[in-house]
């Protein structure tokens, strides 16, 4: 399940940053300088959930795939030599996406719906829901990208010899009122599936007036921080050994005695 040839170190920049209200062009020009300051190079990047516009439901917003934010993210990919990973607003035949991308300096991506929208801010009524789990690889090491509110949800995100992994990334804007189940909930899932997990969180105060306190995270497989950033604009670069992530697994083996299911979407 596990096994393979791996780079042993992966470095991940997280980027927790405010968000100027649904402007995709000041939030595009902020990241890149951001992006371009960071202390060195690195493997991935990690943006906030809806980083060109701030967690809205006016879908004026959202962009047709291969328009400005597509091509900007292949901009920074290609410049940086990294994966980067973000969600934004998507229009697509005529349906409304929180599309992740995960894209590489080649210009390839993968993309990933957000799966569980939230009904207690109204984007179940906006967003079409994705419908398949998306696992990448990237320099020998398996990552599964998720959304935000998918944090909540352990069966979805569940690690599983059909879908193994080795890191999990949820890019959020999660509120600062439920800061207490963001960092519970970064741990269980570490624990739980093995792996390690990367929560990048947006801060400041959104259009609609709620406040958000970033405590980004890089989590272990054991459930300890690695690195917790704190309720500030800062980028962090983080480094995981797949080394003591193997010899972790082989020497505790829970994922053995996983229960087998299958997810019906």
């Amino acid at each position: 399940m596990f096994e393979g040839q791996f780079h042993e170190e992966l470095s991940v920049a997280l980027i927790q940053t405010d968000l100027y209200w649904e402007d995709v062009t000041a939030n595009l020009s902020a990241l890149e300088e951001k992006i371009a300051a960071l202390p060195g190079p690195t493997d991935i990047i990690v943006l906030p959930e809806m980083f060109t516009s701030g967690f809205t439901m006016n879908t004026q917003v959202a962009e047709p795939m291969n328009f400005t934010t597509t091509k900007w993210l292949k901009q920074i990919a290609a410049s940086s030599n990294a994966l980067i990973v973000g969600s934004f607003a998507v229009k697509e035949n005529g349906k409304f996406y929180n599309r992740l991308l995960c894209v590489k300096p080649d210009g390839i991506y993968q993309q990933n719906d957000k799966r569980h929208l939230f009904r207690m801010g109204e984007e179940h009524a906006t967003y079409t829901p994705g419908e398949s789990k998306l696992i990448i690889e990237w320099k020998g090491w398996t990552i599964c990208p998720l959304v935000c509110y998918d944090l909540r949800f352990p069966v979805w995100s569940r690690n599983s010899a059909s879908e193994p992994y080795d890191i999990l990334i949820y890019v959020a804007n999660w509120p600062s009122r439920r800061a207490h189940a963001w960092n519970t909930l970064l741990k269980a899932r570490a624990i739980e599936n093995q792996s390690y997990v990367i929560g990048v969180n947006r801060i400041g105060t959104d259009g609609n007036g709620i406040r958000y306190q970033g405590d980004s995270a890089a989590v272990d497989y054991l459930g300890e921080p690695i690195c917790m950033l704190a309720d500030h604009e800062t980028e962090k670069i983080t480094h995981l050994s797949k080394l003591d992530l193997v010899s972790y697994r082989q020497s505790f083996p829970a994922f053995l005695d996983a229960d087998v299911f299958e997810i019906k979407c």
